[in-house]
């Protein structure tokens, strides 16, 4: 929905004789979710290791080509999926996206912490604030910190990894979410800190590569 595909479906394709899954295009972004491959009134009801597999495929089957960067969007918290995940390729690096609350925060450590475990082993590129203050459209100079101010940054200073940025709560990031056409692209303080975040977070994968071997699949994790 927030892409404006929702009502589309990826093609197969393929590739040195092996049937992939095509990911769609949009906004100079390639996506694939398995919101594409269920009717959108159902309720995907699985298992830990169903969802495991389903996350394998969508590297292994679908046709990526040439990228980037390959962004995952994980559930919060530790579960089946993040061992999967650091189990099937070599993960470049984790974001940690958390609002400013105490109740957020506490599933934001526990994420950090994982990935930061010597068996895991994930470096941490920065941490995320979402929802960091509210600015009313007709007071656009005001900010109301309605969830705590700064507890993203003080997390990031507390475990010594970079603030990657500050996402406010503006009416206008959900009215582009909801009609598919990202507040990023637009013009604006809230589209720059957008920009700026992105920007940040390209500099830390910089500076992760020049500065750390390429990070190893995780064999066994007990």
């Amino acid at each position: 929905m927030m892409f404006h595909c929702e009502n589309e479906q990826p093609n197969a394709v393929e590739v040195n004789g092996k049937k992939m899954i095509e990911p769609l295009f949009q906004y100079g972004v390639k996506l694939i979710s398995i919101g594409f491959l269920a009717p959108a009134d159902s309720a995907i009801v699985w298992r830990g290791p169903m969802a495991s597999s389903a996350l394998r495929q969508f590297f292994t089957d679908a046709a990526w080509g040439e990228l980037d960067y390959l962004l995952i969007d994980l559930p919060p918290g530790t579960s089946d999926i993040h061992l999967t995940l650091v189990q099937t390729v070599p993960v470049t690096g984790a974001v940690i996206v958390t609002t400013p609350q105490k109740v957020a925060l506490a599933d934001a450590v526990k994420g950090l912490a994982m990935f930061k475990q010597s068996k895991v082993n994930v470096p941490v590129l920065g941490v995320v604030e979402n929802m960091a203050w509210f600015t009313p459209e007709e007071l656009p100079d005001h900010r109301y910190y309605i969830f705590g101010q700064d507890g993203g940054k003080k997390l990031a200073e507390k475990y010594e990894v970079p603030f990657l940025g500050q996402i406010p709560l503006v009416q206008s990031v959900r009215e582009s979410g909801d009609s598919g056409h990202p507040e990023a692209l637009k013009e604006g303080p809230v589209s720059e800190a957008f920009r700026q975040l992105a920007e940040n977070l390209a500099q830390q994968i910089a500076i992760r590569n020049a500065t750390f071997e390429q990070t190893k699949r995780v064999e066994i994790l007990t």
